[in-house]
């Protein structure tokens, strides 16, 4: 369904080849693999948590990278967020952060986030202007030919494979449909209307969400934890994201 779009973006994308192959790279083929591989011997807590620096990352990396001006408020709002995240995972109790233990995978998970915050800049300063589609399709088909040598070579090495079970095929559809297509098509979109830094306050979400599907779908309870930490987490958004007409000083930056 992309095909046409991709053959009339042509024209832009003559002389862009290298750069679609940076965006490929960082955004399809480190970041998910990268995930995926972390989350194999990473905890889904240490890797939520992990993730949870995606704001600092990426007001980190626009400062240093693209001479992004960053204010006091959007320290503020990440500390905010990331405070949030914490009260969720520690589920109200501060002594549970302290039994957390990291592992390899943690270090592989943090890898990926700082691939996504480059992305994202990227993604913000040096997009081609092609329609989302296209420019979607492209990323995929780049990142799957990076990945394919190494989903060879990890067949030829290990001999498994996937089990053709009712799950995996409903986990690979839910894989390949939402996080692979509907997100990045929606990342894409944030990016372009918010910016690179306040769509990764919205990551931060993540665990407050999980905690609404299990209320709905396992019946589990949503505790005081759930309700702060949320309101923690949009009180950083919104403190990131109002408008300044004020020029960003130097201390501020």
């Amino acid at each position: 369904f992309a095909l046409r779009g991709l053959h009339a973006a042509r024209p832009h994308l003559r002389g862009q080849w290298r750069l679609m192959f940076v965006f490929s790279a960082l955004g399809v083929a480190c970041y998910n693999s990268l995930q995926y591989l972390a989350l194999q011997t990473s905890t889904a807590v240490n890797a939520t948590l992990i993730g949870a620096s995606a704001p600092v990352l990426t007001l980190i990396v626009g400062a240093a990278l693209f001479a992004a001006p960053v204010r006091r408020r959007q320290w503020v709002g990440a500390a905010l967020s990331l405070l949030g995240v914490l009260l969720v995972i520690a589920r109200g109790d501060v002594l549970n952060l302290a039994r957390l233990q990291l592992d390899r995978g943690d270090l592989v998970m943090l890898v990926a986030t700082l691939a996504w915050s480059l992305y994202t800049w990227l993604l913000r300063t040096r997009r081609p202007t092609v329609p989302a589609m296209a420019f979607l399709a492209l990323q995929i088909a780049l990142g799957a030919l990076m990945i394919l040598p190494f989903a060879i070579a990890e067949y030829l090495w290990t001999g498994k494979t996937a089990a053709p079970t009712t799950s995996n095929l409903i986990a690979l559809l839910y894989v390949a449909l939402l996080p692979s297509l509907v997100a990045y098509f929606c990342w894409d979109r944030g990016v372009a209307r918010a910016g690179a830094i306040v769509p990764m306050y919205f990551v931060n979400l993540t665990p407050v969400f999980a905690g609404l599907l299990s209320y709905f779908i396992l019946g589990e309870p949503i505790g005081i934890h759930h309700v702060i930490g949320g309101a923690l987490i949009l009180a950083g958004i919104h403190l990131a994201s109002r408008p300044d007409n004020r020029p960003p000083s130097h201390a501020e930056a």
